[in-house]
């Protein structure tokens, strides 16, 4: 981990970019139902609210190990969730072929 603030940048930016991704995903195809992708979305947004209210407020700030591993925790949590939403997204797109 380089630093907290580079954490919080990854998180916006990950999230940020499913996001336009989602929203790519409905200009593309209009005729279909913005529902799933909107599901998608408010995912998305409280994936990134609890990745930041979670990364304000560490585990254990007097023992340097257990602060390093709780943030490791994070962005591991950052890429699976990540994971899941591309891949929900991407099933998405295959199903409304």
């Amino acid at each position: 981990m380089a630093s907290i603030r580079q954490l919080k940048k990854d998180i916006d930016n990950q999230v940020f970019d499913i996001i336009t991704d989602c929203f790519t995903f409905t200009a593309l195809h209009p005729e279909k139902t913005p529902d799933e992708v909107g599901s998608i979305i408010e995912d998305a947004v409280i994936l990134r609210n609890d990745l930041i209210a979670r990364t304000n407020n560490p585990e254990g700030k007097d023992n340097p190990k257990i602060v390093r591993q709780f943030y490791k925790a994070i962005e591991n949590d950052l890429v699976s969730g990540v994971d899941d939403l591309c891949k929900r997204l991407s099933a998405l797109s295959v199903k409304k072929k």
